[in-house]
């Protein structure tokens, strides 16, 4: 299972999440709302989730009901080609 970053991370993207990364998955371009963390470079080493100032990063299986679509959301993020 990898990590997703969910809407509280929306208008914040803070990068707390993207320096504690040992393997770099966490992505965003200058434009985008959030930060993403990619599905096929995560580890699962859950570093990132208690650096989040806002809450926002789950391991898929414990992102809250009300933030399910953000799963698809942010593997559609990567499949769309996000660089």
């Amino acid at each position: 299972m990898t990590y997703v970053i969910c809407q509280p991370c929306i208008g914040v993207k803070d990068a707390s999440c993207v320096d504690v990364c040992p393997v770099d998955c966490i992505h965003a371009r200058e434009e985008d709302e959030q930060y993403y963390i990619d599905p096929e470079e995560c580890i699962d080493c859950g570093a990132c989730e208690p650096v989040c100032p806002v809450d926002a990063i789950f391991e898929e299986r414990a992102v809250p009901p009300e933030w399910r679509a953000d799963i698809q959301r942010n593997a559609d993020y990567f499949l769309d080609g996000w660089r």
